[in-house]
């Protein structure tokens, strides 16, 4: 492996040192369409042959790439040749699924019980010259124009199925999840060929952790060997790895202390947001386009496509440094997985091996602790490596470390204080306080989000400022379905409660995760009743 080069002053070309090649997965990636069908997928997409660029990145060729070609090539020579005429007598292109209308009267909850079939998808076998990739178990997709599976949105939509006792349907993703970790070597952002160079969020080993409530330690003891995977992915390079150096997505610091951030395999246009990306380069241009993609991917690996977390001037996306900040959420995450690891070892009989995850952890936790904390405001934020300083925004990312119990209790206290005074609103909890029209920005809420702060506060016993967060955000989801008849993607928490807005693409109805949380809100805080969030039970001082 050849060496990175060290951390000295503002050297980012240390920072984006990528260290040896990726190891092969365990079977043949297959190429995404950006690749297959080039120059006629940039060609279409730079046309604007359709209004959302996923939509030819989804669509199924009616042959194989080299077939398809030579076609195109014939095609362009004949008299009344069009582009899109071409596209559609050559490619099955996914419509817009039919909006879902609930009976007449039908509560919030059994809104969501009728919904769970109509996400299911079923792939065993895909159509070779497609992006999209085979699972061997049903899955439920997010909704809208998300028409795959998608890695962390799955651990809050199973939240949901847990609640409606659909234990099968989550082994079904569990089982999923660890399929693609044998396959190959990773979790891909989604089931897409275009997904494979990127990941996301690390959310595997608390899709274990919930299966075993359930199951018990069976589900520890059987998907150790795919947490083990899910782990090495992460930390690959991390042996050889010099302090001051960083590598594919592990850094370590000067001092030797081991953290992540996000990263891709790949430094060219998103396969489904190509023109968008080249346009967003164009705006850079004091920057290598390579980079800019590869911190964009890599925004996109971070489940925040986009927010000002990861942008050095939050009025240009252009600016976007995501491979050079180390997030606390992704490593309190990573902290869990490594207990996660710990404890199913233990199950397995390899005492060895749970002491040594088990100090990996402790070292996450202390490195978390010092490095990404904020002292001075008390509250935990990402780290700029590039500038050897941390970020000193407040976002909702924050209470992560409180949600997977990496926080000492003081520090969940102070964080607790913060979020009440900066992020806490009307409709539930904000992302960020910025305003950049980036969907991970003010005013959305998002759905995974609130969960994190509600089920983080009460393990450290802020059960109050948990329960505004919580019953304001139900009462803003069961206001837009109350008006609107649906659930949707993200919600507007600061001001009039509705959907929210921003980021590349329209309000998405759907929808996975939203569904998900809402159900295992309603739970938590209203057990008995199953509802809570009439305008009177929430008030607005509660």
């Amino acid at each position: 492996m050849p060496a990175c080069s060290r951390l000295t002053g503002l050297m980012l070309a240390a920072l984006l040192c990528t260290g040896s090649a990726a190891a092969e997965p365990a079977r043949p990636a297959p190429q995404p369409p950006d690749q297959q069908w080039q120059p006629l997928f940039q060609q279409v997409q730079g046309a604007h042959v359709f209004k959302d660029q996923k939509t030819f990145a989804d669509a199924l060729p009616r042959q194989d790439a080299r077939a398809l070609l030579d076609h195109w090539q014939q095609a362009q020579t004949q008299p009344g040749y069009s582009l899109p005429a071409f596209v559609a007598a050559q490619f099955t292109v996914p419509g817009d699924t039919a909006a879902y209308v609930p009976p007449a009267g039908e509560s919030l909850r059994a809104h969501i019980d009728g919904l769970w079939p109509v996400l299911t998808r079923t792939t065993r076998t895909v159509d070779p010259h497609g992006s999209l990739l085979p699972l061997p178990k049903p899955y439920v997709v997010p909704g809208g124009r998300f028409r795959e599976v998608y890695y962390w949105d799955s651990y809050f939509t199973m939240l949901g199925l847990a609640s409606s006792g659909r234990w099968q349907q989550v082994r079904y993703m569990v089982d999923n999840f660890a399929w693609q970790l044998d396959q190959y070597g990773h979790i891909p952002n989604g089931n897409r060929s275009y997904y494979l160079s990127r990941s996301q969020p690390p959310f595997f080993s608390l899709m274990v952790e919930l299966l075993a409530t359930h199951e018990g330690d069976d589900a520890y003891r059987r998907y150790l060997p795919q947490l083990r995977t899910e782990h090495a992915f992460w930390m690959r390079g991390a042996d050889v790895l010099q302090p001051g150096a960083a590598s594919e997505r592990v850094v370590r610091l000067a001092d030797g202390q081991l953290l992540n951030r996000y990263w891709d395999a790949r430094a060219v246009a998103r396969t489904e947001s190509w023109t968008d990306d080249l346009a967003t380069a164009a705006q850079a241009p004091q920057r290598a386009p390579s980079q800019v993609y590869r911190d964009l991917r890599a925004g996109a690996e971070s489940g925040w496509d986009f927010s000002s977390r990861w942008l050095a001037d939050p009025a240009a996306l252009g600016s976007i440094h995501t491979t050079a900040i180390v997030p606390v959420d992704l490593n309190s995450l990573l902290f869990h997985l490594e207990k996660t690891v710990a404890r199913a070892s233990k199950v397995a009989g390899d005492g060895a091996a749970a002491r040594d995850y088990e100090q990996r952890a402790q070292a996450r936790q202390k490195a978390i602790n010092t490095l990404l904390w904020d002292a001075t405001q008390g509250w935990y934020v990402d780290r700029d490596i590039e500038r050897g300083q941390t970020r000193p925004a407040l976002t909702a990312a924050a209470l992560f470390p409180l949600w997977l119990q990496v926080a000492t209790r003081a520090q969940a206290r102070q964080t607790a204080a913060a979020v009440d005074a900066q992020l806490l609103r009307q409709g539930g909890l904000l992302t960020t306080t910025v305003r950049t029209g980036q969907q991970w920005d003010a005013p959305n809420g998002w759905a995974p989000l609130q969960w994190v702060a509600v089920d983080g506060l009460q393990r450290y016993g802020e059960n109050t400022l948990a329960h505004r967060i919580g019953k304001r955000f139900l009462h803003t989801v069961q206001a837009v379905y109350d008006s609107e008849g649906k659930l949707v993607e993200k919600y507007v928490v600061d001001g009039s409660a509705g959907g929210g807005g921003g980021g590349e693409y329209p309000l998405q109805d759907g929808f996975g995760w939203s569904n998900g949380v809402t159900l295992a809100l309603l739970d938590r805080l209203c057990p008995s009743r199953r509802t809570c969030v009439s305008a009177q039970d929430v008030g607005a001082a509660d």
